[in-house]
């Protein structure tokens, strides 16, 4: 599915694989070799795609793309490095987490490089539109994460303060590509603007579906309840407890406070969930969404990355994991 909706851009993706390994290297022995790893266990390279399709919707793709794919990726991977140590986590991907194999001082100071590096690639080539845009969704990737740390002490969130971290959590990055491509591509501020609310709508309805995997929507071959476990309030357990009594809500409550890490008692919270019927209002949530992000498409410039984006936007809702 994934090779099909990069057909389009089949050649700026391959081009673009060497200059992004490019703008990682450094002559420090230990730092290139930090990076060749990183390099060597990267994902979907969803982001760069949405790049070069939001790019090339607009016209031909010329460099300002490349730079503005590449600093995307730098600036998410020093995030993605930050979080494991955060989190203390010691895989990602099924691979050794940075911190895992050189502990955290030096996770730290690559996530430090890499960021300054995305930086510096931006201003070097004077693309300071493109940097503002990618910079912006930092600051709101950040500011997302703490509003989730600081609200998951009290357990009581509200659906409109769920969806303002996962907005800025995960939304804002995939809003960031598809107005940073529109900006390549030369496109004007209405239309970048289009372009980042797209990118938004497609990335709540991409957010939403990771947070049904949680539940055992789909076999996804991971453990079930890992959200509850790190005490997340997502939208089915928000909605399931919108449904209940003062007394499930407490019991319920208390349980992803203080007994998040028996698998029973975590099992229970999930036939909570399925019994209000949380699985089936995330999903139509999700639904939603994906349907707003289609509509937006029919007013942008009707071609086969329009049509890429329309199956990437379908295969967000539709994937296994």
């Amino acid at each position: 599915m994934i090779d099909k909706i990069q057909q389009p851009i089949a050649f700026e993706m391959e081009a673009f694989e060497q200059k992004f390994k490019d703008s990682m290297k450094s002559n420090v022995q230990l730092l290139d070799k930090i990076m060749q790893y990183i390099v060597k266990r990267k994902g979907k390279q969803m982001r760069p795609m949405l790049v070069f399709l939001s790019a090339k919707m607009f016209g031909e793709i010329q460099e300002p793309a490349y730079t503005a794919a590449s600093l995307i990726e730098l600036l998410h991977t020093a995030t993605l490095v930050h979080d494991d140590v955060v989190d203390d986590s010691l895989q990602r991907r099924g691979y050794f987490s940075v911190n895992a194999l050189w502990k955290n001082k030096i996770a730290v100071l690559v996530g430090d490089y890499l960021l300054s590096r995305g930086l510096l690639l931006s201003v070097n080539q004077n693309q300071f539109q493109l940097l503002k845009i990618v910079s912006n969704a930092v600051k709101e990737m950040s500011e997302g994460e703490l509003l989730q740390i600081e609200k998951a002490r009290r357990l009581d969130i509200q659906e409109n303060v769920y969806y303002d971290i996962i907005r800025q959590k995960t939304a804002s990055l995939i809003a960031s590509c598809c107005a940073a491509g529109a900006c390549a591509a030369g496109a004007d501020d209405i239309t970048i603007e289009k372009m980042r609310l797209f990118g938004e709508t497609t990335g709540i309805a991409f957010q939403i579906k990771d947070d049904l995997f949680d539940y055992g929507v789909d076999d996804v071959g991971k453990p079930l309840g890992i959200d509850i476990k790190e005490k997340k309030m997502t939208l089915p357990l928000i909605y399931a407890l919108q449904q209940s009594t003062f007394l499930e809500k407490r019991s319920i409550i208390s349980i992803v406070k203080n007994n998040n890490n028996d698998n029973q008692k975590v099992q229970q919270v999930i036939d909570f969930v399925i019994a209000k019927g949380g699985i089936e209002y995330a999903t139509q949530a999700m639904l939603t969404y994906r349907d707003k992000a289609l509509k937006m498409l029919k007013d942008l410039p009707q071609n086969e990355c329009n049509a890429s984006l329309a199956a990437l936007v379908n295969y967000t809702v539709d994937r296994k994991k």
